[in-house]
């Protein structure tokens, strides 16, 4: 890996092509380097567990929603839209199908100096694939550079610090993995990493208060935004640059300031994109720095005994964890009863008490207005807090991070329970990794009721050999739900 320093430049100060991190991210992606058998594993591990998230939305509000509008746009030849029939334009059966995958915040995920869940770059890598009839390899080839980009930019740039949404590391990778899946120059696909920072630049408010469904449809427009980027460079069209370090550009004005540096580390060419291997998936329905939370909830409810006997509880955290999904955002409506769901998926107050209470975490039980609205509930939820503990800070930053944190409960007779848990159980470094098996094991769970076993055969058959599939192999990739294609919303489409 090569680290590369990245820095506002006047523009009476050229900046090369060459030099500018929009090129250097566009020639890894163009590096047509070996898919590694690990890397190639992953990839597919990844595709099942999209499968599995976007199977068990597929009937709820905000995915019908963006499926709707995807079916009024047929594409010729067109790619896949998760549960129903037909071709539909690739901008747009990634739409549908990407905020399908996010809308229940609930597969893989890359903490760093920022946050990411690049599974988001697979539902558009996978729509353009479709539609250019490109091969299972090439496919494999467009997800590993994707997710190396974001994965890569996620480990030197900060953007939460500055309250811009994680998608402006995600519209770069999807265009960067497209142009590894396309096999297109460096030139292009550097004019489309520049659009594609340039368009799906927002700030945290999407992940801030009272959180939306829009939640689930940032990612998903990132990656719509990356298609028409790369198709507009593809015509000729160009991009502002140089994006990153130009006087009036992304880290002059919207990041730390003209006087900042960052460091992004990239392959080397002809190195292998192995970036995926660091990523890691979940194994419960919430926000990733939960995680491990609800595994130590988990094991600490049978020693409370009454919950009604709590004082309070003390969750000392990293600072991430204490900000975002903390007592530190300083949100009260992360203390709702009536908060959304995407509101109580980020609120580690109300997700430890659930799973202190219940032994276990469920993607629709544990957020069900009753479940949310359980008067014991509500009374152990406002007993729960976060501190930030350097000491978790420290490891949530360190080469092998950890993000979990010490719970500590007091007793109303003064008893104190602590414990602490580094990572989530299903972490690589944890005490029950995913592997094959349980991503599958997942997928089946998930699809169950909504996808026929048969189908389920099929799919997983499938995906398994996903890089030996031939083109017509790759155009029929599908969740076979068999639901109406009939659009249930109007709009203006």
């Amino acid at each position: 890996m090569i680290d590369h320093t990245v820095r506002t430049y006047p523009s009476a100060e050229a900046l090369p092509r060459e030099e500018q991190l929009a090129w250097k991210l566009a020639a890894v992606a163009t590096d047509d380097v070996e898919v590694t058998p690990e890397v190639a594993d992953m990839v597919i591990n990844r595709v099942i567990d999209n499968a599995a998230v976007a199977a068990a939305s597929l009937t709820r509000r905000p995915v019908r929603s963006a499926r709707d509008q995807a079916l009024s746009h047929l594409g010729k030849p067109g790619a896949t839209v998760f549960g129903v029939e037909g071709r539909y334009s690739p901008e747009w059966a990634a739409w549908a199908n990407g905020v399908a995958v996010r809308e229940l915040d609930y597969h893989d995920t890359f903490l760093a100096a920022d946050y990411s869940h690049p599974g988001d770059n697979i539902p558009p890598i996978l729509a353009v694939a479709q539609h250019t009839g490109r091969t299972g390899a090439d496919l494999l080839r467009g997800i590993a550079a994707g997710y190396e980009l974001q994965v890569n930019l996620v480990r030197g740039i900060c953007l939460h610090e500055h309250k811009i949404d994680h998608i402006a590391h995600l519209g770069p990778s999807v265009a960067g993995g497209i142009g590894a899946l396309l096999g297109l120059d460096t030139e292009t696909v550097y004019q489309a990493i520049g659009q594609a920072l340039h368009t799906t630049t927002t700030t945290r408010q999407s992940r801030k208060g009272e959180i939306s469904s829009w939640k689930a449809y940032a990612p998903a427009f990132a990656g719509k935004a990356a298609i028409e980027a790369v198709d507009r460079v593809m015509r000729g069209e160009g991009a502002p640059s140089p994006i990153y370090e130009g006087e009036d550009g992304f880290i002059a004005w919207l990041l730390s300031g003209p006087k900042a540096e960052y460091t992004v580390p990239l392959p080397g060419k002809g190195e292998a994109k192995l970036a995926i291997l660091d990523t890691y998936t979940k194994e419960h329905s919430a926000e990733y720095q939960s995680q491990a939370l609800i595994d130590l909830a988990r094991r600490l409810g049978p020693k409370v005994g009454e919950f009604g006997k709590v004082e309070k509880i003390v969750i000392h955290t990293s600072h991430h964890t204490h900000y975002v999904i903390g007592s530190g955002a300083g949100d009260p409506q992360k203390y709702d009863p009536k908060a959304s769901r995407e509101t109580l998926d980020h609120s580690i107050p109300y997700i430890f008490a659930v799973a202190l209470q219940d032994g276990e975490w469920h993607h629709e039980k544990s957020y069900a207005p009753d479940r949310a609205a359980r008067p014991d509930t509500v009374e152990l939820w406002q007993k729960i807090s976060t501190v930030e503990d350097p000491h978790w800070t420290e490891r949530y930053h360190a080469p092998e991070p950890a993000f979990g944190g010490r719970v500590e409960i007091t007793l109303a007779d003064g008893t104190v329970l602590s414990d602490e848990i580094a990572v989530a159980d299903a972490h690589p470094a944890g005490a029950r990794p995913f592997a094959r098996e349980q991503y599958i094991a997942k997928f089946r769970t998930l699809a169950d009721g909504v996808i026929t076993p048969e189908d389920q055969d099929w799919f997983l058959d499938t995906v398994t050999r996903l890089g030996e599939l031939d083109a017509a192999e790759v155009a029929g990739i599908a969740l076979p739900a068999g639901l109406d294609s009939t659009p249930a919303s109007k709009g203006i489409f």
